[in-house]
């Protein structure tokens, strides 16, 4: 919802809203209609933003599981650009946390930013999903990448951490290879 960050840039709760695609621009508005709400019948409304999730049951359209279900059928894994778009990644029950906290410890009416602080670029974590397949990085194609794509977001997770005393308790690198095996052995669910 913030829209795309410069290097060098983090958003904060209050940095504006910026969405650059119509997909952001429907997340953004979905934070202002609950908060209309919360102005209108009082209803108790916290919004969490997050940066990008990972790990099983994920929908297959996302990056992590459709390149681990491509790879392991052999067929070629189309990147954005050249996959240079960098992106936090948190381990879903991690969020999941997040989320209970807010439900139960947050105060109403405000926003919490949801961040790993890990950033990687996509064309890593597809490199990364061939070396733990076992699968050559030579299937990875460049496609054109779509519009209104932005190539990075950063958000500042302090907040959520100093008010409520959350942060990740997972590790990336044992949970992204759990969860690519996750994939190769359950690919049959989507």
């Amino acid at each position: 919802v913030y829209g795309e960050c410069q290097f060098g840039q983090i958003c904060t709760e209050e940095s504006p809203l910026q969405p650059g695609s119509p997909y952001s621009a429907s997340k953004a508005a979905a934070d202002l209609l609950a908060f209309s709400y919360k102005k209108t019948y009082g209803l108790p409304v916290s919004i969490s933003r997050c940066c990008n999730n990972f790990g099983p049951g994920q929908y297959p359209e996302k990056l992590i599981p459709l390149m681990v279900k491509k790879a392991l059928a052999g067929e070629s894994l189309p990147v954005y650009g050249r996959g240079l778009n960098m992106r936090s990644w948190l381990y879903v029950r991690d969020h999941c946390r997040a989320v209970d906290l807010i439900i139960h410890k947050g105060c109403a009416g405000e926003i919490y930013n949801i961040g790993a602080d890990n950033e990687m670029r996509n064309i890593d974590i597809v490199k990364l999903i061939c070396k733990e397949l076992g699968r050559p990085e030579s299937l990875i194609t460049f496609v054109e990448d779509r519009k209104g794509h932005d190539m990075r977001y950063a958000a500042d997770s302090s907040k959520i951490r100093k008010e409520l005393g959350w942060r990740p308790k997972t590790d990336f690198d044992a949970e992204i290879k759990e969860t690519i095996r996750w994939y190769a052995e359950n690919m049959k669910w989507d």
